[in-house]
Protein backbone atom coordinates (compact mmCIF):
# COMPACT_ATOMS: atom_id res chain seq x y z
CA UNK A 1 0.00 0.00 0.00
CA UNK A 2 1.39 3.18 -0.98
CA UNK A 3 2.52 5.56 1.64
CA UNK A 4 -0.11 8.58 2.06
CA UNK A 5 2.65 10.85 3.63
CA UNK A 6 5.12 10.16 1.12
CA UNK A 7 4.99 13.34 -1.38
CA UNK A 8 5.16 12.83 -5.26
CA UNK A 9 8.06 14.88 -6.76
CA UNK A 10 7.16 16.11 -10.38
CA UNK A 11 10.29 16.66 -12.12
CA UNK A 12 9.66 19.56 -14.31
CA UNK A 13 10.16 18.07 -18.63
CA UNK A 14 13.23 18.63 -20.62
CA UNK A 15 11.92 21.20 -22.20
CA UNK A 16 10.46 23.10 -19.56
CA UNK A 17 13.85 23.33 -18.11
CA UNK A 18 15.31 24.11 -21.36
CA UNK A 19 12.82 26.64 -22.25
CA UNK A 20 13.25 28.29 -18.53
CA UNK A 21 16.92 28.40 -19.06
CA UNK A 22 17.52 29.71 -22.91
CA UNK A 23 13.90 31.79 -23.11
CA UNK A 24 13.28 34.77 -21.21
CA UNK A 25 9.92 36.30 -19.91
CA UNK A 26 10.82 39.69 -18.90
CA UNK A 27 9.54 42.85 -20.87
CA UNK A 28 12.31 44.51 -23.74
CA UNK A 29 13.12 48.10 -23.75
CA UNK A 30 10.25 49.91 -24.60
CA UNK A 31 12.11 53.10 -25.88
CA UNK A 32 15.26 51.50 -27.22
CA UNK A 33 13.34 49.52 -29.86
CA UNK A 34 10.82 52.60 -30.46
CA UNK A 35 13.82 54.78 -31.48
CA UNK A 36 15.03 51.56 -33.48
CA UNK A 37 11.49 51.43 -35.39
CA UNK A 38 12.04 55.25 -35.85
CA UNK A 39 14.94 55.06 -37.31
CA UNK A 40 14.25 52.17 -39.75
CA UNK A 41 10.95 53.19 -41.00
CA UNK A 42 12.47 56.48 -41.40
CA UNK A 43 15.47 54.95 -43.45
CA UNK A 44 13.36 52.69 -45.62
CA UNK A 45 11.03 56.12 -46.62
CA UNK A 46 14.68 58.05 -47.19
CA UNK A 47 16.34 54.99 -49.13
CA UNK A 48 13.38 54.75 -51.35
CA UNK A 49 13.12 58.35 -52.40
CA UNK A 50 17.19 58.24 -52.48
CA UNK A 51 17.63 55.47 -54.70
CA UNK A 52 14.51 55.46 -57.61
CA UNK A 53 16.13 57.24 -60.09
CA UNK A 54 19.53 55.75 -59.72
CA UNK A 55 17.52 52.28 -59.92
CA UNK A 56 15.30 53.16 -62.81
CA UNK A 57 18.53 54.36 -65.01
CA UNK A 58 20.77 51.70 -63.90
CA UNK A 59 18.43 48.46 -62.93
CA UNK A 60 14.87 49.35 -65.28
CA UNK A 61 13.00 49.58 -62.18
CA UNK A 62 12.97 52.27 -59.84
CA UNK A 63 11.45 49.91 -56.80
CA UNK A 64 14.76 47.51 -57.34
CA UNK A 65 16.89 48.68 -54.16
CA UNK A 66 14.12 49.62 -52.33
CA UNK A 67 12.25 46.48 -52.46
CA UNK A 68 15.28 44.14 -51.62
CA UNK A 69 16.23 46.60 -48.44
CA UNK A 70 12.58 45.64 -47.26
CA UNK A 71 13.19 41.89 -47.63
CA UNK A 72 16.37 42.22 -45.50
CA UNK A 73 14.69 44.63 -43.43
CA UNK A 74 11.60 42.27 -42.70
CA UNK A 75 14.06 39.32 -42.13
CA UNK A 76 16.15 41.13 -39.68
CA UNK A 77 12.81 41.98 -37.51
CA UNK A 78 12.11 38.59 -37.52
CA UNK A 79 15.45 37.49 -36.46
CA UNK A 80 15.42 40.76 -33.90
CA UNK A 81 12.11 39.58 -32.42
CA UNK A 82 13.99 35.92 -32.06
CA UNK A 83 16.75 36.75 -30.68
CA UNK A 84 14.64 39.42 -28.16
CA UNK A 85 13.39 36.08 -26.59
CA UNK A 86 16.60 34.50 -26.30
CA UNK A 87 18.94 34.54 -23.53
CA UNK A 88 21.80 36.13 -24.86
CA UNK A 89 24.25 34.34 -22.58
CA UNK A 90 23.80 31.48 -25.18
CA UNK A 91 26.56 33.62 -27.67
CA UNK A 92 28.86 33.10 -25.23
CA UNK A 93 28.61 29.17 -25.47
CA UNK A 94 29.17 29.82 -29.47
CA UNK A 95 31.56 32.48 -29.71
CA UNK A 96 34.51 30.01 -31.04
CA UNK A 97 32.25 28.91 -34.51
CA UNK A 98 30.92 31.97 -35.15
CA UNK A 99 34.25 33.13 -34.56
CA UNK A 100 35.95 30.61 -37.11
CA UNK A 101 33.08 30.94 -39.96
CA UNK A 102 33.33 34.78 -39.55
CA UNK A 103 37.36 34.63 -40.77
CA UNK A 104 37.07 31.47 -43.03
CA UNK A 105 34.36 33.88 -44.95
CA UNK A 106 36.80 36.65 -44.58
CA UNK A 107 39.64 34.87 -46.19
CA UNK A 108 36.84 33.27 -48.91
CA UNK A 109 35.37 36.32 -49.87
CA UNK A 110 39.14 37.11 -50.77
CA UNK A 111 39.29 34.88 -54.01
CA UNK A 112 35.93 34.34 -54.57
CA UNK A 113 33.92 38.19 -54.97
CA UNK A 114 31.97 39.98 -57.65
CA UNK A 115 33.86 41.88 -59.32
CA UNK A 116 32.86 45.85 -58.32
CA UNK A 117 35.53 48.22 -58.67
CA UNK A 118 38.46 46.23 -57.80
CA UNK A 119 37.03 45.70 -54.85
CA UNK A 120 36.95 42.08 -52.81
CA UNK A 121 33.81 42.66 -50.40
CA UNK A 122 30.83 40.64 -51.69
CA UNK A 123 30.29 37.30 -52.33
CA UNK A 124 27.74 35.81 -54.44
CA UNK A 125 25.13 33.48 -53.72
CA UNK A 126 22.84 33.09 -57.04
CA UNK A 127 20.67 36.06 -57.08
CA UNK A 128 22.19 38.04 -53.67
CA UNK A 129 25.43 38.86 -52.14
CA UNK A 130 26.52 38.52 -48.94
CA UNK A 131 29.62 40.98 -47.16
CA UNK A 132 31.65 39.21 -44.52
CA UNK A 133 32.77 42.46 -43.30
CA UNK A 134 29.01 43.10 -41.83
CA UNK A 135 29.17 39.86 -40.05
CA UNK A 136 32.82 40.57 -38.90
CA UNK A 137 31.49 43.76 -36.98
CA UNK A 138 29.12 41.66 -34.85
CA UNK A 139 32.11 39.05 -34.57
CA UNK A 140 34.25 41.16 -32.87
CA UNK A 141 32.13 42.78 -30.86
CA UNK A 142 31.00 39.10 -29.25
CA UNK A 143 34.83 38.07 -29.53
CA UNK A 144 36.03 40.83 -27.32
CA UNK A 145 32.97 40.80 -25.34
CA UNK A 146 33.60 37.03 -24.37
CA UNK A 147 37.53 38.02 -23.98
CA UNK A 148 37.31 41.06 -21.26
CA UNK A 149 34.61 39.28 -19.00
CA UNK A 150 37.03 36.43 -18.84
CA UNK A 151 40.03 38.35 -18.23
CA UNK A 152 38.50 41.40 -16.37
CA UNK A 153 40.50 41.61 -13.47
CA UNK A 154 43.84 41.50 -15.89
CA UNK A 155 43.26 43.85 -18.29
CA UNK A 156 45.13 46.88 -16.41
CA UNK A 157 48.28 44.78 -17.41
CA UNK A 158 49.85 45.34 -20.61
CA UNK A 159 49.18 41.23 -21.88
CA UNK A 160 45.93 40.86 -21.42
CA UNK A 161 44.88 44.45 -21.51
CA UNK A 162 47.23 45.83 -24.77
CA UNK A 163 48.31 43.25 -26.66
CA UNK A 164 45.92 39.90 -26.68
CA UNK A 165 43.20 42.79 -27.66
CA UNK A 166 45.16 44.34 -30.12
CA UNK A 167 46.01 40.63 -31.74
CA UNK A 168 42.04 39.93 -32.27
CA UNK A 169 41.36 43.39 -33.68
CA UNK A 170 44.57 42.97 -36.12
CA UNK A 171 43.22 39.59 -37.41
CA UNK A 172 40.07 41.09 -38.69
CA UNK A 173 41.51 44.46 -39.74
CA UNK A 174 43.88 42.94 -41.77
CA UNK A 175 41.48 40.74 -43.64
CA UNK A 176 39.06 43.37 -44.54
CA UNK A 177 41.95 45.84 -45.66
CA UNK A 178 42.87 42.86 -48.31
CA UNK A 179 39.22 43.59 -49.24
CA UNK A 180 40.26 47.28 -50.05
CA UNK A 181 37.56 47.67 -47.16
CA UNK A 182 39.40 51.37 -45.99
CA UNK A 183 36.39 52.17 -44.21
CA UNK A 184 35.17 49.26 -42.43
CA UNK A 185 39.05 48.61 -41.83
CA UNK A 186 38.96 51.83 -39.42
CA UNK A 187 35.44 51.14 -38.49
CA UNK A 188 36.51 47.85 -36.42
CA UNK A 189 39.61 49.10 -35.15
CA UNK A 190 37.41 51.70 -33.39
CA UNK A 191 35.06 49.44 -32.09
CA UNK A 192 37.64 47.58 -30.76
CA UNK A 193 39.57 50.38 -28.66
CA UNK A 194 35.68 50.98 -27.34
CA UNK A 195 35.43 47.87 -26.16
CA UNK A 196 39.06 47.90 -24.82
CA UNK A 197 38.53 51.61 -22.83
CA UNK A 198 35.41 50.23 -21.54
CA UNK A 199 36.79 46.69 -20.09
CA UNK A 200 39.40 48.29 -18.31
CA UNK A 201 42.68 48.97 -20.34
CA UNK A 202 45.59 50.92 -18.78
CA UNK A 203 44.26 54.48 -19.79
CA UNK A 204 47.99 56.11 -19.79
CA UNK A 205 48.61 52.56 -22.58
CA UNK A 206 45.34 53.71 -24.13
CA UNK A 207 46.88 57.49 -24.23
CA UNK A 208 49.81 55.96 -26.06
CA UNK A 209 48.39 53.89 -28.67
CA UNK A 210 46.13 56.72 -29.89
CA UNK A 211 49.14 59.28 -29.95
CA UNK A 212 50.69 56.51 -32.09
CA UNK A 213 47.51 56.58 -34.40
CA UNK A 214 47.71 60.35 -34.33
CA UNK A 215 51.20 60.04 -35.70
CA UNK A 216 50.19 57.41 -38.57
CA UNK A 217 47.29 59.79 -39.64
CA UNK A 218 49.32 62.68 -39.75
CA UNK A 219 52.06 60.80 -41.89
CA UNK A 220 49.62 59.43 -44.29
CA UNK A 221 47.60 62.51 -44.99
CA UNK A 222 51.30 64.24 -45.14
CA UNK A 223 52.24 61.28 -48.01
CA UNK A 224 49.23 59.40 -49.57
CA UNK A 225 51.61 57.27 -51.50
CA UNK A 226 52.45 55.67 -48.36
CA UNK A 227 48.95 53.29 -48.46
CA UNK A 228 48.12 51.53 -51.44
CA UNK A 229 46.43 53.46 -54.30
CA UNK A 230 42.77 53.83 -54.43
CA UNK A 231 42.63 55.18 -50.81
CA UNK A 232 45.81 57.54 -51.93
CA UNK A 233 43.79 59.28 -54.49
CA UNK A 234 41.05 59.85 -52.53
CA UNK A 235 43.38 61.46 -49.42
CA UNK A 236 44.64 63.96 -52.45
CA UNK A 237 41.08 64.52 -53.41
CA UNK A 238 40.49 65.39 -49.99
CA UNK A 239 43.80 67.75 -49.84
CA UNK A 240 43.48 69.08 -52.82
CA UNK A 241 40.03 70.64 -53.97
CA UNK A 242 40.30 71.61 -57.29
CA UNK A 243 41.53 68.01 -58.25
CA UNK A 244 39.99 66.02 -60.71
CA UNK A 245 36.35 67.96 -60.16
CA UNK A 246 34.88 65.36 -62.83
CA UNK A 247 36.41 62.15 -61.20
CA UNK A 248 37.96 62.21 -58.16
CA UNK A 249 35.92 64.56 -56.38
CA UNK A 250 32.29 64.48 -58.31
CA UNK A 251 30.74 62.35 -55.28
CA UNK A 252 31.78 64.95 -52.79
CA UNK A 253 31.72 68.08 -54.31
CA UNK A 254 27.59 67.26 -55.34
CA UNK A 255 27.10 66.08 -51.73
CA UNK A 256 28.02 69.33 -50.79
CA UNK A 257 25.65 70.82 -53.42
CA UNK A 258 23.00 68.39 -51.79
CA UNK A 259 23.57 69.89 -47.95
CA UNK A 260 23.74 73.73 -49.56
CA UNK A 261 20.17 73.17 -50.76
CA UNK A 262 18.40 71.76 -48.60
CA UNK A 263 18.43 74.97 -46.40
CA UNK A 264 16.64 74.70 -43.31
CA UNK A 265 13.95 72.99 -43.95
CA UNK A 266 14.64 71.17 -47.23
CA UNK A 267 13.26 71.24 -50.54
CA UNK A 268 10.82 68.41 -49.78
CA UNK A 269 10.31 64.67 -49.54
CA UNK A 270 11.68 63.26 -53.21
CA UNK A 271 12.66 67.08 -54.34
CA UNK A 272 16.01 66.52 -54.51
CA UNK A 273 17.95 67.26 -57.35
CA UNK A 274 21.33 65.63 -56.46
CA UNK A 275 20.13 62.10 -56.81
CA UNK A 276 19.19 62.44 -60.30
CA UNK A 277 23.18 61.07 -61.09
CA UNK A 278 24.87 63.85 -59.35
CA UNK A 279 25.56 62.29 -56.30
CA UNK A 280 26.77 58.75 -57.38
CA UNK A 281 24.80 55.78 -56.05
CA UNK A 282 22.65 58.38 -53.79
CA UNK A 283 21.50 54.72 -52.06
CA UNK A 284 24.60 53.99 -50.94
CA UNK A 285 27.48 55.91 -48.39
CA UNK A 286 26.26 59.28 -49.55
CA UNK A 287 22.43 59.26 -49.04
CA UNK A 288 23.08 61.64 -45.64
CA UNK A 289 23.55 63.81 -48.57
CA UNK A 290 20.14 63.66 -50.05
CA UNK A 291 18.73 63.68 -46.67
CA UNK A 292 19.78 67.08 -46.15
CA UNK A 293 18.80 68.13 -49.22
CA UNK A 294 15.19 66.91 -48.83
CA UNK A 295 14.48 67.61 -45.54
CA UNK A 296 16.62 70.24 -44.77
CA UNK A 297 19.06 71.34 -41.35
CA UNK A 298 15.98 70.34 -39.29
CA UNK A 299 15.26 67.18 -40.42
CA UNK A 300 18.92 66.17 -40.48
CA UNK A 301 19.20 67.48 -36.84
CA UNK A 302 15.98 65.35 -36.32
CA UNK A 303 17.68 62.14 -37.10
CA UNK A 304 20.47 62.60 -35.86
CA UNK A 305 18.97 63.44 -32.39
CA UNK A 306 17.37 59.56 -32.70
CA UNK A 307 20.77 58.30 -33.08
CA UNK A 308 22.20 60.26 -30.36
CA UNK A 309 19.19 59.12 -28.30
CA UNK A 310 19.58 55.47 -28.92
CA UNK A 311 22.80 55.71 -28.24
CA UNK A 312 22.15 56.86 -24.88
CA UNK A 313 19.22 54.17 -23.89
CA UNK A 314 21.89 51.98 -25.07
CA UNK A 315 24.41 52.47 -22.68
CA UNK A 316 21.90 53.19 -20.04
CA UNK A 317 20.77 49.67 -20.47
CA UNK A 318 24.62 48.61 -20.00
CA UNK A 319 24.78 50.44 -17.03
CA UNK A 320 21.99 48.47 -15.79
CA UNK A 321 23.17 44.60 -16.47
CA UNK A 322 25.11 43.71 -13.41
CA UNK A 323 26.12 40.82 -16.42
CA UNK A 324 29.92 42.11 -17.43
CA UNK A 325 29.29 40.10 -20.60
CA UNK A 326 25.96 41.68 -21.37
CA UNK A 327 27.34 45.35 -20.63
CA UNK A 328 29.86 44.92 -22.94
CA UNK A 329 28.37 43.33 -25.94
CA UNK A 330 25.82 46.62 -25.43
CA UNK A 331 28.65 49.13 -25.91
CA UNK A 332 29.93 47.08 -28.73
CA UNK A 333 26.67 47.39 -30.92
CA UNK A 334 25.86 51.03 -29.62
CA UNK A 335 29.53 51.97 -30.35
CA UNK A 336 29.06 50.57 -33.86
CA UNK A 337 26.15 52.70 -34.40
CA UNK A 338 27.57 56.13 -33.11
CA UNK A 339 30.91 55.55 -35.20
CA UNK A 340 28.92 54.68 -38.25
CA UNK A 341 27.06 57.58 -37.79
CA UNK A 342 29.67 60.41 -37.02
CA UNK A 343 32.17 58.73 -39.74
CA UNK A 344 29.37 59.44 -42.19
CA UNK A 345 28.84 62.53 -41.76
CA UNK A 346 32.37 63.69 -41.43
CA UNK A 347 32.70 62.34 -45.12
CA UNK A 348 29.88 63.68 -46.86
CA UNK A 349 30.55 67.16 -45.26
CA UNK A 350 33.64 67.06 -46.64
CA UNK A 351 35.55 66.91 -42.94
CA UNK A 352 37.28 63.61 -44.09
CA UNK A 353 38.59 61.66 -46.74
CA UNK A 354 35.55 59.85 -48.65
CA UNK A 355 36.75 56.38 -47.53
CA UNK A 356 32.59 54.97 -48.02
CA UNK A 357 31.17 54.50 -44.75
CA UNK A 358 27.36 53.50 -44.89
CA UNK A 359 25.04 55.39 -42.73
CA UNK A 360 23.29 52.72 -40.50
CA UNK A 361 19.45 52.16 -40.95
CA UNK A 362 19.79 54.32 -44.04
CA UNK A 363 22.50 53.36 -46.73
CA UNK A 364 21.23 50.44 -48.94
CA UNK A 365 22.92 46.76 -47.88
CA UNK A 366 20.95 43.82 -47.04
CA UNK A 367 23.73 42.09 -44.86
CA UNK A 368 24.32 45.28 -42.95
CA UNK A 369 20.54 45.97 -42.35
CA UNK A 370 20.09 42.40 -41.30
CA UNK A 371 22.77 42.30 -38.90
CA UNK A 372 21.95 45.24 -37.62
CA UNK A 373 18.36 44.54 -36.42
CA UNK A 374 20.19 41.42 -35.19
CA UNK A 375 22.78 43.16 -33.08
CA UNK A 376 19.78 45.45 -31.84
CA UNK A 377 17.97 42.15 -30.84
CA UNK A 378 20.74 41.28 -28.84
CA UNK A 379 20.60 44.38 -26.80
CA UNK A 380 16.85 43.80 -26.34
CA UNK A 381 17.30 40.28 -25.01
CA UNK A 382 20.03 42.02 -22.44
CA UNK A 383 17.27 44.52 -21.25
CA UNK A 384 15.19 41.66 -21.03
CA UNK A 385 17.20 39.58 -19.21
CA UNK A 386 17.77 42.58 -16.89
CA UNK A 387 14.07 43.25 -16.45
CA UNK A 388 13.47 39.80 -15.86
CA UNK A 389 15.91 39.12 -12.69
CA UNK A 390 13.83 42.54 -11.11
CA UNK A 391 10.97 40.36 -10.64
Amino acid sequence: MPNNNEQIVVKPSKWKSFKDTYFLTGSIDIPFLGLTIALLTIGLIMLFSASYPYAYYYKDSSYYYFIRQILFAVAGLVAMLLMSKINYKILKAIYKPVFVVTIALLVIVLFHHTNVQNFKRWIPLGPVTIQPSDLAKFTIILTLAVYISKYYKKMKTMKYGILIPIGIIAIFCGLIYLEHHLSCTILMFFIGACLMFAGGSDWKLFAFGLAVIVLLGFLVVSFPTLIENYAGKRIVAWLDKDYDPLNGRWQTNNSLYAIGSGGFFGVGLGNSKQKYLYVSEPQNDFIFSIVCEELGFLGAAIIIALFAALVIRGLIIASRCKDKFGSLLIIGVVAQIGLQVVLNILVVTDTLPNTGFAFPFFSYGGTAIFMLLFEIGVVLSISRKTNQQKV
